[in-house]
């Protein structure tokens, strides 16, 4: 079968339903006084609608369609042809005047990952990111904003930028409502997340879509996705109605980060509000992102095997590291991360048990 193509022309001019009315005059020899007698319209309504200044309504159709051999449909779709070329024209004036609200954005990056597609011109690429957004033009922006990066609190404020930190959310969004989850359940969640545990031993990347899964199973959505300039974000947690989502950036591609930052955000679902937005980023510690981070280091690795590790052993070593790491089953990488998070070893120790995640390992281009 072959591909039908859209027709997406729209024209740079307008045809008035009026000049459409006068050439069917012109062709009967008819004129607006006769026009009026046989319609019943009143002389008025006829030169309005042919100078532009009256529209063609249903009603008016009908009557065209008895006096002008035409039907009702033909005049009723010239007047909403019109109307709306006349709202694209006027649309266009108004996006010429937002041209620096283009420039808040990093495009370009969105262009390279494909979010969008790229346009020839600034007015286009102006509506191809409000089809990203969701919004009718960017006079919207200001007002659903909010829902994606006003609570955000960064201490180094000069790279940040609330706009890109935005556009990474609402990615995550646009992502999250293609996974189909079922209705979401806390305590099969909390029980899921001991499976999800079991996967952190798997030494490439293949786990993601059985992370995916397993949480899609108890109503939770799972998206990586890549990281922007000036965001600083890592992960972030909400809820999209009644499905909450956990997004994150890949930022830190060592396994040890990934997994912490998982179930940091994971910790985010189980124990707060769901009217909240939890997003994580160097230098922003408050009480419940502290809460989160505890759950994550126990999950992964509970205090009372670590105090007991490291209370037997003299001496850390690559080889008795990897023995307690089979011992708790977890990844060698999680356990060096962890003593170095602690302060146990130092930070240039061991790192080549981690595992380093690459985007070509989770993403299909």
């Amino acid at each position: 079968m072959a591909n039908k193509k859209i027709n997406t022309y729209v024209p740079d001019y307008l045809v008035k339903p009026g000049e459409v009315l006068e050439e069917y005059l012109e062709s009967y020899r008819m004129t607006q006084v006769e026009l009026s007698e046989r319609t019943g319209l009143t002389k008025k309504t006829i030169n309005g609608i042919i100078k532009g200044k009256a529209p063609i309504t249903p009603k008016t159709a009908l009557k065209f369609e008895k006096t002008l051999g035409r039907p009702a449909h033909f005049w009723i779709n010239i007047e909403s042809d019109y109307q709306q070329d006349l709202e694209r024209i006027e649309e266009k004036k108004r996006l010429q005047n937002s041209t620096d609200w283009l420039k808040k954005f990093p495009v370009r990056m969105m262009i390279k990952f494909k979010w969008i597609n790229e346009k020839i011109d600034k007015l286009s690429q102006i509506e191809e990111l409000c089809r990203f957004f969701g919004i009718a033009s960017p006079e919207q922006w200001e007002s659903i904003q909010y829902n994606y990066a006003v609570k955000f609190r960064k201490t180094n404020k000069t790279f940040y930028s609330p706009d890109a930190l935005s556009t990474w959310l609402r990615k995550g969004e646009l992502e999250a409502q293609k996974i189909q989850c079922k209705t979401f359940d806390k305590k099969k969640f909390k029980t899921k997340l001991k499976d999800i545990r079991n996967l952190t031993t798997k030494n490439d990347s293949n786990f993601m879509q059985e992370l995916i899964n397993k949480c899609a199973m108890s109503g939770v959505a799972v998206v990586i996705v890549p990281q922007l300039p000036k965001t600083g974000a890592y992960g972030a947690t909400r809820w999209i109605g009644d499905k909450p989502m956990i997004q994150l950036s890949l930022r830190y591609k060592t396994n040890d980060q990934f997994w912490f930052n998982f179930f940091h955000e994971a910790a985010h679902i189980i124990k707060h509000g769901r009217k909240e937005i939890f997003i994580e980023a160097d230098n922003i510690k408050d009480e419940k992102e502290e809460e989160a981070n505890n759950f994550a280091k126990d999950f992964l690795i509970p205090i009372s095997d670590l105090n007991e590790y490291i209370t037997q052993e003299k001496r850390i070593n690559q080889k008795n590291l990897i023995c307690f790491s089979n011992k708790v089953k977890i990844a060698p990488g999680i356990v060096v991360g962890r003593l170095q998070h602690d302060k146990i070893i130092p930070f240039d120790r061991y790192n080549n048990l981690k595992i380093r995640y690459e985007w070509s390992n989770f993403v299909n281009e």
